[in-house]
């Protein structure tokens, strides 16, 4: 038989790398795949293309040149927000989707926490670690180039949520949206359960000792929780 097709999508700044633990938890019940978004991963970083609604059209162009039937995704911080506008445009191409840490409610005030600490050189004094995984993860692409694009694409996000409360009572997927109890970007958990409480088809769950780093996530305890929810919508 042959296995269901899961798309993994990366967060903003991340790339298909920082998925590779998951990937190898749920590859033998799924056809795992992945790709990077525009300006991620070493790809060029171009303002036009690293926003929300590309990131969503290029989803939805990996469906349909790979796929010829629903798939289930699995969306980390921005990349789930991009599954969920991409279902929102077509959801016949989706199966289901789960989220994790992405952050539903966009707003001025939201956007402006989110980027407080986007600055190139305040990280280099503060996080020079970091700053050295982002220049590994993203060349030949400038680090501080996805950094600065990062946010702009939040501003943007800010000023003209591309979902509203309306678009999350219509979408017909099925969607679990999951956050971590420690999750303190942008305080982000109650306005966030608010919005999934739209979803028709919505679970929104709460994970504990959780925050926001995929690093520092139970990667079994979201693999099995990813794999229970695909399997419940086959």
């Amino acid at each position: 038989m042959q296995r269901p097709t899961l798309l993994l999508l990366h967060g903003a700044m991340g790339s298909p790398a920082t998925l590779a633990p998951l990937t190898e938890l749920l590859s033998a019940d799924f056809n795992v795949k992945t790709f990077a978004f525009a300006g991620h991963g070493g790809r060029e970083v171009d303002l036009a293309t690293f926003t929300l609604p590309h990131f969503a059209e290029e989803v939805l162009t990996f469906l349909k040149t790979h796929e010829t039937a629903p798939v289930h995704v699995f969306g980390y911080s921005m990349g789930g927000y991009a599954a969920l506008l991409a279902a929102h445009h077509e959801p016949a191409q989706f199966a289901s989707i789960t989220t994790l840490g992405t952050k539903l409610d966009w707003s001025q005030e939201s956007a402006a926490a989110e980027i407080r600490l986007l600055d190139p050189e305040k990280m280099l004094a503060k996080v020079p670690t970091f700053v050295e995984v982002l220049r590994q993860r993203h060349a030949p692409a400038d680090w501080a180039a996805v950094v600065r694009a990062t946010a702009s694409m939040m501003t943007a996000a800010g000023a003209s949520p591309p979902l509203t409360a309306v678009d999350f009572a219509a979408l017909q997927v099925p969607v679990q949206v999951l956050m971590g109890d420690g999750d303190l970007t942008s305080e982000r958990g109650d306005a966030s359960k608010v919005l999934a409480q739209h979803l028709p088809q919505g679970r929104y769950e709460v994970l504990p000792n959780t925050p926001h780093p995929i690093e520092r996530v139970d990667i079994a305890d979201l693999a099995s929780r990813i794999r229970g929810f695909a399997v419940s919508h086959a």
